[in-house]
């Protein structure tokens, strides 16, 4: 198509190169550690309650905000677990997947050219939404040491934000931001006045005891706080595309006529079944989902030291940025292609989470596998010559 019928927004954008990376293991056949898609089984009755659902007749439209017993549900959890008080009638809104969720917030609140914050490194579907609708990014890069909260420069890039990202537990930084870092955060969005749009997709996958917390608890912030989650990743059906957001009533109302006219409704079926889980699971199940990933993390983090990738210890969700700097490649994608065709073991370059040369530095794995997957790229990566 000639390119002047191209919206200025879209041109700017590149092709993911874990799409790039994914095309090269299908070829070599190799292990996929790039994308992430968790393919660990949901839970029992997930996939079979999706039938009965069906049957029931729930094959319409729903409310644009979800059917009235997964609000529930939602409101239910969002109390017990993130200690946030949402009303269900009007403060919640179930939409397709999390960036469904992020979408949603980005073109309902913020107008084209408003300067939004992203912590570095930060999420490239967040990076990309944030460009077609229109807005500015500002980069925040974390410190090296750690990849810890740098208060000073987030300081200095507020004035005159409108917004600021936050994702915790995160992708690919696998950071899970204490309460002092939180604090600091929510200080600086109620001085300078941002709206705080906060991803806790990862919610459920903590490691060595860290605590998840939700910004909008925080004193002051309630007001200001989109938060977005969902349960693509915590019940492995990111096909499914279920996610929500809580907001107060004066923001999810813009929030749900944008839901509406992007999307009419989070697929009706999915919304049945995956209402029925919540219900039906107690803390068991999120407790060993925590405990199964954080003992992949340690095996495959062993094994990423032994192979001379040094790995920042991720303290949740289920990637991992390992230091490929001493291969000696000035780029991450070249670093990325050197892996995956000496270890047959497909990551994603650093490159695609910092705009600048510290990207250059890392790949990121995705852990969230079954064992029998993790396994055979744990023995890959011991036998190749990096």
């Amino acid at each position: 198509m000639p390119s002047q019928y191209v919206a200025d927004t879209v041109a700017q954008l590149a092709q993911s190169p874990i799409r790039a990376m994914t095309l090269r293991c299908t070829e070599l056949g190799g292990v996929n550690l790039g994308q992430g898609i968790c393919d660990t089984p949901p839970p029992s009755g997930l996939v079979t309650g999706i039938g009965p659902a069906a049957e029931a007749g729930h094959n319409a439209y729903t409310r644009y905000d979800g059917i009235d017993r997964l609000r529930r549900v939602l409101a239910d959890k969002l109390r017990a677990y993130n200690g946030i008080d949402a009303d269900p009638e009007h403060e919640i809104i179930v939409t397709q997947g999390s960036t469904g969720a992020f979408t949603v917030a980005m073109n309902a609140l913020l107008n084209p050219g408003d300067r939004v914050i992203l912590l570095e490194p930060y999420y490239g579907y967040h990076l990309n939404l944030l460009r077609v609708a229109g807005l500015t990014p500002v980069f925040v890069p974390l410190s090296n040491e750690g990849l810890q909260l740098d208060a000073e420069a987030l300081e200095a890039q507020a004035a005159g934000a409108k917004a600021l990202v936050l994702n915790t537990p995160g992708n690919p930084s696998g950071r899970v931001f204490t309460a002092a870092e939180m604090n600091t955060i929510a200080d600086i969005c109620k001085r300078h006045d941002l709206l705080c749009i906060t991803d806790e997709i990862y919610e459920y996958f903590l490691f060595d005891d860290h605590r998840h917390i939700s910004m909008a608890t925080l004193p002051g912030m309630r007001e200001r706080t989109v938060t977005m989650g969902g349960y693509s990743k915590t019940f492995s059906i990111t096909g499914w595309r279920l996610g929500y957001l809580t907001a107060p009533r004066a923001l999810a109302e813009p929030m749900g006529l944008v839901n509406d006219l992007y999307y009419v409704c989070a697929p009706s079926i999915v919304q049945h079944a995956v209402a029925d889980t919540i219900d039906r699971l107690d803390q068991t199940f999120y407790q060993r989902l925590a405990s199964d990933h954080e003992g992949r993390r340690d095996r495959f983090c062993a094994a990423l030291h032994k192979a001379g990738l040094e790995p920042v210890i991720p303290e949740g969700a289920y990637y991992v940025l390992a230091d490929v700097s001493r291969l000696g490649f000035d780029h991450a994608q070249d670093a990325a292609m050197h892996i995956l065709e000496q270890a047959g073991v497909a990551g994603v370059p650093g490159s695609a989470f910092w705009q600048g040369a510290e990207g250059e530095r890392w790949i990121r794995f995705c852990f969230g596998k079954d064992d029998p997957t993790l396994d055979r790229a744990i023995e890959q990566l011991a036998i190749a010559r990096l």
